[in-house]
């Protein structure tokens, strides 16, 4: 939640001091192709196919073997991401004629896009080795490690553009260099934690090593499995292109508040059971590792389904306070509201793909989460053609969150067609105090929200004002709400305290 709060700023002074022109268009570009590399490979597939191994290892192997299978893969590792590095450096004009196809081959933006991508590709190296660090933590529980090391991008970012800036020719380069900054500090943000476990890597390179072979095989399959995801986004840009100007704007800013609560809850639940099932797996332990994903399951629905109440009931208000300033006025709020409101139909499915993804991930299946995100993709397309025309860039939206309902379907039949989860006693109970405890959370947001005009023509501090007492009092009548309906805080705690159709 830091994390995301300091990019909101992050954004905010950069588009303060930049604004939104060739600089800036030439920084994004810079900024998005390692960025694009890193959630391909580094936190995609190369996390999704080593901490199961890890997590095996942790569990069968001896110390001094987990060591070594460590220091191999960062061996290994470091010297493959070393020669993309490389490579990347020297072929960075190919690389922003590829992704900016619309930059003029040697014009300004060109030419600055390749300056700055030269300073920002070896963060591609830093930040995979950093969710190599990172991964090794969360295996062994460490998880608040990994999570608070993305802070230190934003503050860097931050700091380069009001400080170092101004003191160079462009200053929009700082921005690059404060890029580059924020790599290191990440990667060594983490020694130390790895110091202390006796797990900082000795690297060796060694692509032979029987770890070492199992986590590159398995990243294959995880590597379309997140390429799905990436060219979805690329194909809603692309349908975007052909509506009314604005549409690809209104649609970005929706997505940044769907986003918030995606990336601090249903990241964050993932993130943490992965490791467990993993481990669960290894020891096969089939009934806790069907109650830790039962477990999860509930926690997501907890969060995610109020959350998309939030966001569809008071989109608004949101888009209003956090956005309409400037050039971005009534008309963009008005129309990046109905894309948030399609987008939060998603909400809940996404987190849901997040967890159950994560119940073959820790199998060791990376085939079968592949085969349904490419159905989902074709399913996402269709969809788009279908929805774009009656309903313009909110169709996108709808056709987003469509696409993410059916990925969450299959990946729930599939998973209990292995028989890996079996859902306990309760779901029935949980479910009716659930859609209780929601119900009055819309009733209460519905009137509060007010009449829309006026979030529109009121000053600044006095939608602050007004939103942040909605948000707070959301979130008490929400918890009493489900207090109200009987769910304890102690009925969470399914290990220690089994669950049964009476207690939920």
């Amino acid at each position: 939640m830091i994390s995301r709060v300091f990019g909101f700023i992050r954004d905010m002074v950069v588009a303060q001091l930049f604004g939104a022109g060739a600089a800036s268009d030439a920084f994004l570009v810079a900024f998005k192709i390692p960025n694009f590399m890193r959630r391909l490979f580094a936190e995609g597939s190369f996390s999704q196919a080593f901490v199961p191994v890890l997590s095996e290892y942790q569990k069968l192997k001896s110390p001094e073997e987990i060591k070594q299978f460590i220091n191999c893969m960062a061996g290994t590792l470091g010297a493959v991401l070393l020669m993309v590095t490389c490579a990347g450096i020297l072929l960075t004009p190919v690389f922003v004629r590829v992704f900016a196809p619309g930059f003029e081959v040697d014009g300004p933006r060109f030419n600055l896009a390749v300056t700055m991508l030269r300073i920002t590709f070896p963060y591609l190296m830093l930040i995979s080795l950093t969710a190599f660090s990172g991964a090794i933590l969360n295996t062994y529980s460490r998880y608040w490690v990994a999570a608070f090391t993305p802070v230190f991008l934003n503050i860097s970012m931050i700091a380069a553009a009001i400080w170092l800036g101004p003191h160079l020719q462009i200053p929009i380069v700082g921005l690059a260099w404060g890029v580059l900054i924020a790599g290191v500090v990440q990667m060594l943000f983490q020694w130390p934690f790895l110091k202390r476990l006796g797990l900082l890597p000795k690297p060796v390179v060694n692509f032979r090593d029987k770890g070492v072979t199992k986590v590159l095989k398995l990243m294959v399959p995880a590597l379309f499995g997140v390429s799905v995801s990436q060219i979805n986004l690329l194909l809603d840009t692309l349908f975007a292109s052909f509506l009314v100007v604005g549409s690809v704007s209104w649609l970005y800013f929706s997505d940044r508040l769907m986003e918030f609560p995606l990336g601090v809850f249903g990241v964050a639940i993932s993130t943490v059971i992965l490791p467990h099932l993993s481990r669960h797996h290894a020891s096969e332990s089939k009934e806790d590792f069907s109650m830790t994903l039962d477990w999860a399951l509930r926690c997501v629905l907890l969060v995610g389904v109020p959350a998309a109440i939030v966001l569809a009931v008071i989109s608004g208000p949101l888009l209003s306070t956090l956005f309409q300033y400037g050039h971005f006025d009534g008309h963009s709020v008005m129309m990046a509201r109905q894309s948030l409101s399609m987008f939060a139909i998603g909400i809940a499915p996404f987190m849901l793909i997040k967890i159950l993804a994560a119940g073959f991930y820790a199998k060791q299946d990376m085939g079968t989460p592949v085969r349904i995100g490419i159905m989902a993709m074709i399913a996402n397309m269709v969809f788009n053609l279908i929805l774009i025309w009656p309903f313009k860039h909110a169709g996108i939206a709808l056709a987003t969150s469509c696409a993410a309902l059916l990925n969450t379907g299959f990946l729930y039949y599939f998973i209990r067609k292995t028989d890996a989860y079996q859902p306990r006693a309760g779901w029935k109970n949980f479910s009716f105090r659930l859609l209780f405890a929601n119900s009055v959370l819309a009733a209460w947001l519905w009137v509060g929200a007010g009449d829309m005009q006026e979030w529109l023509i009121q000053k600044s501090i006095w939608r602050i004002e007004h939103l942040a007492f909605l948000l707070i009092s959301a979130v008490v009548v929400y918890f009493l709400g489900l207090w109200l309906a009987g769910i304890r805080p102690r009925h969470l705690l399914i290990q220690a305290h089994p669950v049964t159709e009476k207690s939920f």
